[in-house]
């Protein structure tokens, strides 16, 4: 069966799953294969559950004469493909987003601002990879008018791989930084994956990017591109400053050719926010949402899923920022720790994973920061922190500093946590 035949199967489905414990009725469920798991297996299941069809790669999983089975060669290659043939045919204008730190809180703040004036389509929680990518295309309808679609990448030729199948109309790389540089091999590799969007857009006739004006990395490889800038400096498409960061960050902004800036506080913990930020004000201005609804749009954003949220215990200030680690926003996070007006700090740093061959190097240069930084209470958890050269208490896991704070729970103070997900840092907070 070829896509275009697929495609009207898919159109006449009420949603696509790739999941045999959630079919609703009338959906389409996609087989897909893991390391662990082969979908293949739960076809009968999704059909039995609600679905309506059951995309298979493996025959011996389809019935004889069961128009409800659809055999394809590979399940994962049809749904990219049928995503790639249903963004065509929506032509609905499409913005991807990319970069190491920042792009879901950005892509957040862009959805939120965009959807004052528009119907938005935008990539839900961080579903940006390979399959993420395609359903969130699937779930283009005629009413949306514009979409945001996040793409991540954890090696060399991921993104290539989501820009052809997403085929966006505008980009934007938040930053490139040191993360997953297992998987890159090094920060240049991180700087020429991140870049594979610019490298697609290149190609397309009046694609446009929005880029960081302060990134000189952005800006050495922008070239030969439409730039939308936005930064610190005068005279850019939009320029904005800090203002204030106790806690959250406020900041102003106006257009190029503006007189008066616009402040807006925001629900935001963090300078490192700001970009994040200032990008949602330029891409809501250039498709034109007005001033007013961009600043009450921001300014009524709250972050979820422990990406720097404030939490107030009965005894703490908790600045929870659990759900990610690398040494760039590693190193961002403490330094605007370091700025905050805050009595009594204390930091939870959990270790920051697939670094590769440069781990160690990575975690000593943030123990020497700690150090240059003069904090007095901190605790680091994980094997690899707990290998760097440092005066603090160290923790094997969060299973023992749950034990410690059980013993000695702190109090008075205002705590940042931070670090990878796989650390669990987040499971710390009920004992604050």
């Amino acid at each position: 069966m070829d896509i275009t035949a697929i495609h009207q199967i898919f159109l006449a489905c009420a949603s696509v799953t790739t999941d045999s414990r959630n079919c609703p009725q009338g959906s389409l469920f996609i087989a897909l294969k893991g390391e662990s798991f082969n979908g293949n297996a739960f076809a009968s299941r999704a059909l039995e559950s609600g679905s309506a069809y059951a995309i298979v790669d493996e025959e011996a999983y389809a019935p004889e004469g069961d128009t409800r089975y659809i055999v394809v060669e590979n399940s994962l290659k049809t749904l990219q493909q049928l995503a790639n043939y249903h963004r065509r045919q929506m032509r609905t204008p499409i913005i991807g987003i990319t970069g190491t730190n920042g792009k879901t809180t950005t892509k957040e703040l862009m959805s939120t601002v965009l959807s004052q004036t528009h119907n938005v389509l935008y990539t839900l929680g961080n579903l940006n990879n390979h399959i993420g990518v395609p359903l969130t295309l699937l779930r283009l309808r005629p009413e949306h008018d514009l979409a945001v679609v996040e793409m991540g990448a954890s090696h060399p030729g991921d993104i290539k791989e989501l820009v052809e199948i997403a085929e966006p109309d505008y980009g934007i790389i938040t930053n490139v930084g040191k993360a997953h540089l297992e998987g890159f091999g090094s920060f240049e590799g991180v700087i020429k994956t991140k870049g594979e969007m610019y490298d697609y857009l290149r190609m397309r006739k009046e694609a446009t990017i929005f880029i960081h004006n302060d990134n000189p990395c952005l800006k050495k490889i922008a070239y030969g591109l439409r730039q939308i800038a936005y930064g610190n400096e005068d005279g850019l498409y939009i320029n904005g400053h800090v203002t204030g960061n106790s806690p959250y960050l406020t900041f102003e902004w106006k257009t190029g050719n503006e007189s008066k800036y616009h402040e807006v506080q925001t629900q935001l913990i963090g300078e490192y926010n700001f970009p994040n930020a200032l990008a949602a004000v330029t891409i809501g201005h250039f498709f034109g949402v007005e001033p007013e609804k961009i600043d009450k749009a921001l300014a009524g954003y709250t972050p979820q899923n422990n990406r720097s949220q404030l939490k107030k215990t009965a005894d703490n200030t908790l600045i929870i920022d659990a759900y990610n680690a690398n040494p760039t926003s590693m190193m961002a996070s403490i330094s605007n720790f370091r700025n905050m007006q805050a009595e009594n700090k204390m930091l939870i740093l959990g270790d920051m994973r697939e670094l590769g061959k440069d781990s160690a190097d990575e975690h000593q240069k943030i123990a020497d920061y700690l150090e240059e930084c003069g904090f007095k209470d901190i605790a680091l958890v994980g094997e690899l922190f707990a290998a760097t050269r440092h005066s603090y208490q160290s923790y094997p896991d969060v299973t023992a500093l749950i034990a410690e704070l059980q013993r000695e729970k702190p109090c008075g103070k205002t705590i940042l946590i931070k670090g990878s997900n796989g650390i669990k840092l987040s499971s710390v907070v009920e004992y604050l």
